[in-house]
């Protein structure tokens, strides 16, 4: 059992990933059917389909997620998108094929997928779950919403710095030392 600021933090930040992510593919519907092709775990044809499926399934998760009655389902079916990117980039990192596009940046970006990615991803699916769990029967008070929103605030900054440290700082770091 959770207790319910950290539960609504949880989902916050997850709400606030899926929509933002599909925004991004939602933007070019038909790069994101490029990039999903690529990776060569489905039909070309299937690919295309998935281009609106795969958004619209995020939003759909997303707007399912804060409510009680449908919070479990969302957190797991969040989870378990969050682990199916994390094995579709794991597997193409198997196959040696890292130059391929994560598909998680905003349009007209590419970023390589790398093994953190399958780690961030199979970090924030747990973090999904553990939302799924049961949630401790008291009432949100004045100080949790502050707590959920300042956490929110703080999660969501530290997710955006780490993604651009490990994401284009260090690559492009370890690739000057290369150089020298």
């Amino acid at each position: 059992m959770i207790d319910p600021a950290l539960g609504s933090l949880i989902v916050v930040c997850i709400m606030t990933l899926l929509v933002t992510a599909a925004a991004h593919k939602l933007r070019d519907p038909v790069r994101f059917a490029l990039v999903l092709a690529a990776y060569r775990v489905l039909p070309q044809a299937a690919a295309r389909g998935l281009a609106w499926t795969v958004p619209c399934a995020e939003l759909a998760i997303a707007l399912a997620l804060p409510w009680p009655r449908t919070r479990r389902w969302a957190a797991l079916a969040a989870a378990g998108l969050l682990l199916l990117y994390a094995a579709g980039m794991a597997l193409n990192l198997a196959r040696g094929r890292r130059d391929l596009d994560c598909g998680c940046t905003a349009a007209g970006r590419r970023r390589p997928i790398a093994p953190w990615m399958v780690w961030r991803n199979l970090a924030l699916a747990l973090a999904s779950a553990t939302a799924a769990l049961s949630w401790a029967p008291r009432a949100l008070e004045g100080v949790d919403l502050l707590t959920i929103a300042a956490g929110a605030v703080a999660s969501l900054v530290l997710y955006a710095a780490l993604d651009r440290l490990v994401g284009e700082v260090a690559p492009r770091a370890a690739l000057l030392r290369s150089k020298a």
